[in-house]
């Protein structure tokens, strides 16, 4: 069967009522205006929400025990040079070996004998080297002589205290060692314990073995910084010592200078 088309649906004329209400007003049919949507204002940028945190002004002290405290105090008597914080104390004080000083000293005294000589036995040193005139006299040669003991002496003693000054410390935190480079110059160096990663000592030759003496070798973590301490008595010890030391730092326990 075929299906005739469909004629299209006239547009309805909006002009004429559809209806009349009870007064006999007309009412028409016209489709509602479309009402524009207001437009969206942008969102405005949300504040960062700014958190205040406080902290006491000072800081919390370290609880220290009567015991430790007077460790420390007994520490700044010993050692007042030492710049100690709270609650630490020296654990051993090391010093260099002596024997240290043998060379130095002995230089000293022979140069201070051969003067000895050179100004008791003088005349016959005139003779002997043809020396006339007023140099060939007994007194000539006292003030050079004595000039060049004073001298001497004075090198010894220069000698002997920059060699003492070098001195190398362990507490229950760290290691300090004072370095006397001249009579003049001086420096301290302080590595915390927990820094230390490796400390040993070495002995070579026949003489440190005898004398029992030494070098320290300290390595720490991070820079790899590498300190020595050359003329140590009784090296061996002092390296199980501070080896212990660090071992209970590092594990948190105290640092008990009457357990290690």
């Amino acid at each position: 069967m075929k299906q005739e088309p469909t004629s299209p649906t006239p547009e309805p004329d909006y002009d004429q009522p559809v209806a009349y209400d009870t007064n006999g007003q007309p009412l028409y049919a016209r489709p509602a205006a479309k009402v524009p949507e207001a437009p969206v204002a942008p969102a405005e940028p949300t504040a960062p929400q700014v958190v205040h945190l406080s902290r006491a002004v000072e800081p919390q002290k370290m609880i220290v025990s009567p015991e430790v405290l007077a460790r420390h105090e007994r520490s700044k008597q010993l050692f007042p040079h030492l710049n100690l914080s709270e609650g630490e104390f020296v654990v051993n004080a090391v010093r260099r070996h002596p024997i240290g000083l043998f060379f130095p000293l002995a230089i000293g005294v022979v140069l201070n004998a051969l003067a000895l000589i050179l100004l008791t036995n003088y005349v016959g040193f005139a003779d002997y080297f043809n020396i006339r005139g007023a140099a060939a006299s007994p007194e000539a040669p006292i003030f050079p002589v004595l000039l060049f003991m004073l001298l001497t002496v004075l090198g010894m003693v220069v000698a002997y205290y920059v060699y003492v000054n070098n001195k190398f410390f362990l507490t229950n935190e760290s290691v300090i060692q004072e370095i006397q480079v001249s009579l003049f110059a001086r420096k301290e160096q302080t590595v915390s314990l927990a820094n230390i990663e490796d400390a040993s000592y070495t002995q070579h030759g026949i003489i440190q073995t005898i004398f029992n003496y030494g070098s320290v070798r300290l390595s720490t973590q991070g820079d790899e910084t590498t300190y020595r301490f050359t003329y140590v008595a009784r090296p061996k010890e002092h390296i199980e010592t501070l080896n212990n030391a660090v071992e209970a730092f590092k594990n948190g326990r105290p640092v008990d200078p009457d357990e290690i």
